[in-house]
């Protein structure tokens, strides 16, 4: 299972002071989405040069326009591009169409999917590299939420999948037995004290 890391950082300066910290530890970069709509593209290309032999992730979240969008992202350096699971099929078939030209992979993001099992399959017939089980921080601080259901609906799928929302050090075990291909962690590494101790201590508890 590879760690990502998701930088909400809103400055390139700080992203690239937090991926510095904890790229040692992880397989991943991920710009969230604040952080890029904050600062534009130049920020993955910032990254990827500071760290060309990371996988940068840029969380664009497309909704439309999936093959102009992830073409430009995949050209500032870009590795793996966001697609949202509830756009179009033919948005997220543009998107492939980008990532295949480029050598590179389309995530499609299930945040706000009712039924995430049946479109994970769906969007993995269609391309994508893998799916996102992503529990967003407004629904994470919702009375009752648990990553249960996101860890039942990645094994259920049985497609490659990363889990993203809540993946912590007491967490983690359960993303990895639930067969993640990928956990994704965010405020467990850029809310920590030492951002690179906390990577370092997710890193050591994966089997």
């Amino acid at each position: 299972m590879k760690l990502q890391v998701a930088m909400d950082v809103l400055t390139t300066e700080a992203a690239l002071e937090l991926a510095a910290q904890v790229a040692p530890y992880v397989d991943i970069i991920e710009l969230g989405t604040p952080l890029i709509k904050a600062e534009g593209l130049r920020a993955v290309t910032a990254i990827k040069a500071a760290h060309p032999d990371k996988i940068v992730f840029a969380d664009l979240k497309t909704m439309d326009a999936g093959e102009l969008e992830a073409d430009i992202a995949f050209s500032a350096g870009a590795d793996l591009v966001t697609v949202l699971g509830t756009a179009g099929d033919s948005t997220i078939i543009g998107a492939v169409a980008a990532a295949t030209k480029h050598g590179k992979g389309i995530v499609v993001d299930l945040i706000g999917v009712s039924d995430k099992v049946t479109r994970a399959r769906e969007v993995t017939a269609l391309g994508a590299k893998f799916v996102e089980m992503h529990a967003g921080l407004d629904e994470q601080a919702e009375a009752g939420f648990s990553l249960d259901g996101l860890l039942n609906q990645g094994e259920t799928a049985k497609v490659p999948f990363s889990l993203a929302g809540g993946v912590n050090i007491k967490t983690i075990a359960s993303v990895q037995r639930a067969g993640a291909t990928v956990a994704v962690a965010g405020g467990a590494i850029y809310g920590a004290t030492d951002p690179a101790a906390a990577a370092a201590e997710l890193r050591a508890a994966i089997i």
